[in-house]
């Protein structure tokens, strides 16, 4: 078995559960398909990740030190000044805790009981001191990165949209326009030599959390439940299990194993 796999989790980290936190990546993951969340959730078994991308995370490392230094020094970085955006890197004895990951920002929701959470990249202020939420994104496209308009980006824009709804709710006065900083990996060289030069954009997302409220109410509805919510038309994972279980089930023998397995 993969040690990275465990796909029968510890019941302290499933709802109901001392550990059980409900992250932004969690929010997105019931608005992408309601019935993987309750799997993962409520009976403990996750999808299998995916490989991590290393390269992202690098780039990931390296702004925030970058955009760090800036945060010292109460000075805007370059990238905001070509924009002609007022604005420096936010100072906070939180920031740390606020980028951890399995920690981040943390929101009691009464209505719930919910502890809603979300890791970031990045906060900056502006002179009036309202907050400006920040993503970082690395790719490698062709094309200059200069607005979010692919359906595949409806959950970058839900996901600036829940780190927006817990600052607010932590008290802080939060700009509606947030950024993504995008690193996007050049191909037009000659040769590698070594070396990936990226080029940087400041894209500005309007966000709005007005849907932040109800989708967590609709997410206790589910998680009280013990009905399985239905699978979303367009899940990859829901469908395997489907096909995969129904061609199982046509290779099953009368009875188990002695190891309490199928026979198969």
């Amino acid at each position: 078995m993969s040690g990275y796999y465990k796909p029968d989790r510890n019941p302290a980290w499933n709802y109901g559960g001392k550990n059980w936190r409900l992250s932004r990546s969690k929010i997105g993951l019931f608005l992408e398909c309601a019935r993987c969340f309750y799997i993962d959730n409520k009976l403990g078994t996750a999808r299998p990740p995916g490989y991590p991308f290393n390269l992202n995370s690098a780039v990931d490392a390296l702004l925030k030190k970058e955009f760090d230094i800036h945060r010292a020094g109460k000075t805007a970085h370059p990238l905001m000044k070509s924009y002609k955006l007022n604005a420096v890197p936010f100072v906070h004895a939180g920031m740390d805790v606020w980028r951890e990951n399995f920690k981040g920002i943390q929101v009691d929701h009464a209505p719930t009981g919910f502890t809603v959470s979300g890791a970031i990249d990045d906060v900056w202020v502006k002179p009036s001191g309202e907050l400006i939420i920040v993503d970082y994104k690395s790719t490698s496209k062709d094309e200059k990165i200069e607005a979010l308009d692919k359906e595949w980006h409806d959950g970058y824009k839900r996901q600036m949209e829940t780190y927006q709804w817990l600052f607010r709710q932590s008290g802080f006065k939060v700009s509606n326009t947030g950024y993504f900083v995008y690193a996007n990996a050049g191909k037009d060289k000659k040769a590698f030599d070594g070396v990936l030069e990226f080029e940087l954009t400041l894209v500005p997302y309007e966000g709005s959390d007005a849907w932040v409220e109800g989708t967590l109410m609709e997410i206790k509805k589910a998680l009280d439940s013990e009905v399985l919510p239905d699978a979303d038309s367009d899940c990859d994972y829901c469908r395997y299990r489907e096909f995969a279980g129904r061609k199982l089930l046509a290779l099953v023998r009368p009875g188990k194993k002695s190891d309490g397995t199928l026979g198969l």
